[in-house]
């Protein structure tokens, strides 16, 4: 091991974008950790500072550039910027013109690069041929979730060719890890005392099929891994409806240790816009997936994305999306307006809309889901739930906040707790009644510490 100098030795990390990108920042972070240097929050006191940047739309690469701006014009004297991730991989030879004061370039799928960044004296930059990084061996990995959380990436890259998107280009094609390595990773995470495992890639349903897979190996994957006792949460983030098959029903149904909470992205339900999507779905597949979820599992949550004016969307089109909407109330919903992306094939389509109806159909799409979840909400008072407790309200010290399972961390709403006198730690499950709600968040009211049976059977996501 080669530890830094005692005078520069503290880092600071920004990750920016997705949880996939703060799994990056994690191996990072352990990385640097491993070889001696100390993490610190603080900009002045940092003799380094790294930000993982995103590069998947127009916004986020501004959030990105505004960042790395910040970070040159406010560090201390003799501090180096490191800029890494999707961005750099995607816009090289545009940031190291825009930003010559940055100390060292890192491509998205040079991760394990960031030592040699750190440590170089002279400006530099590592690009590999890998757009995206995977986790394959021994690496170091500290967590920056609390304790009782994380994230487990278990493939990278995408083997779609949706129209509006330039994943495929940022990310590369897909790349699944071992089942052996993805076994390894959650029982560290478990053994470390992590209650809740949040599986992620492009696609999780697609896991296994560039290692041949027909049908992609994602529920084989989840019995495997179910296969280790445990007291835990298992959630699953962005599964394409084209990928709910009955195998994974069955999964899902079967253990309750695995969250009856989907994200299953949508984008849109009329079949001529899926179309011109490159979407493999059509708007009745969908209702008949959503329809099914919800028989065949009791009090599923689903949470999707949607996207307005996409070119040549006509407003009927959109008011069939909107209809949709009404039909079907969703428990989350994320809606975008199209963003007109370089390099994406929809950016060449005749059609584009204008911003200012696509601001109006956004808005009206918005109305229709904040009147759903009102209603859901409301359907919720009395129900008593199993709760992992967070910690304090950012606004106040009498108020406590935790989540149950219809509520992915960091992306959902949460439930306050305004009666909270038998919670003694954080980070543990409590059951808790729902007393009233507030905008997308439920009100409750601690009742009681859950069991802490070691049971790989026991009820956790009701």
């Amino acid at each position: 091991m080669q530890y830094p100098p005692n005078s520069q030795n503290k880092v600071s990390f920004t990750s920016l974008g997705c949880p996939r990108n703060l799994v990056d920042t994690e191996v990072m972070i352990g990385i640097l950790v491993h070889a001696g240097y100390e993490m610190t929050g603080s900009l002045e006191e940092a003799d380094y500072l790294v930000v993982n940047t995103c590069g998947f739309l127009e916004a986020a690469r501004q959030e990105s550039s505004e960042t790395i701006n910040a970070l040159l014009a406010n560090k201390k004297e003799g501090a180096k910027v490191i800029v890494t991730g999707c961005m750099v991989s995607h816009n090289k030879e545009d940031l190291k013109n825009r930003f010559p004061n940055v100390h060292f370039f890192l491509g998205a799928g040079d991760v394990e690069g960031i030592l040699k960044a750190v440590q170089s004296d002279a400006r530099g930059e590592i690009f590999g041929s890998a757009k995206s990084y995977l986790e394959a061996g021994e690496v170091p990995r500290t967590l920056s979730t609390p304790l009782h959380y994380a994230y487990l990436k278990i493939a990278e890259g995408c083997k779609k060719a949706c129209a509006y998107c330039i994943i495929p280009k940022i990310k590369g094609p897909l790349k699944s890890k071992s089942e052996e390595q993805v076994l390894k990773e959650f029982r560290s995470l478990i053994n470390r005392g992590v209650q809740e495992v949040v599986l992620i890639a492009q696609d999780l349903g697609d896991y296994g099929k560039d290692k041949g897979a027909k049908e992609g190996k994602l529920a084989s994957l989840l019995n495997k891994i179910l296969e280790i006792p445990g007291n835990y949460w298992l959630r699953l983030l962005y599964l394409y409806p084209d990928e709910i098959t009955e195998d994974l029903i069955a999964v899902i149904q079967n253990d309750p240790r695995v969250c009856k909470y989907l994200d299953m992205p949508i984008q849109h339900i009329n079949d001529a816009v899926l179309k011109t999507m490159r979407r493999t779905t059509t708007g009745q597949e969908i209702k008949e997936t959503i329809s099914k979820l919800r028989n065949r599992i009791p009090g599923i949550k689903i949470r999707t994305s949607l996207i307005v004016g996409f070119p040549g969307e006509t407003e009927e089109q959109f008011q069939e999306l909107a209809a949709f909407l009404r039909e079907y109330p969703l428990d989350q919903v994320g809606i975008f307006k199209y963003s007109n992306e370089p390099g994406a094939f929809s950016s060449r389509m005749a059609g584009q809309i204008d911003e200012e109806i696509k601001e109006r159909r956004l808005k009206e799409l918005a109305a229709i889901q904040q009147n759903a979840v009102t209603d859901l909400n409301k359907k919720m008072i009395g129900q008593k739930l199993e709760v992992i407790i967070e910690g304090y309200h950012p606004e106040s010290d009498l108020l406590m906040v935790g989540r149950y399972y219809g509520q992915c961390p960091e992306i959902d709403g949460q439930i306050i707790i305004n009666e909270h006198s038998k919670v003694q730690a954080f980070g543990k499950r409590y059951s808790v009644e729902v007393t009233d709600f507030a905008g997308y968040d439920l009100v409750g009211r601690v009742i009681a510490r859950t069991s802490e049976k070691k049971s790989s059977k026991l009820q956790l996501c009701l």
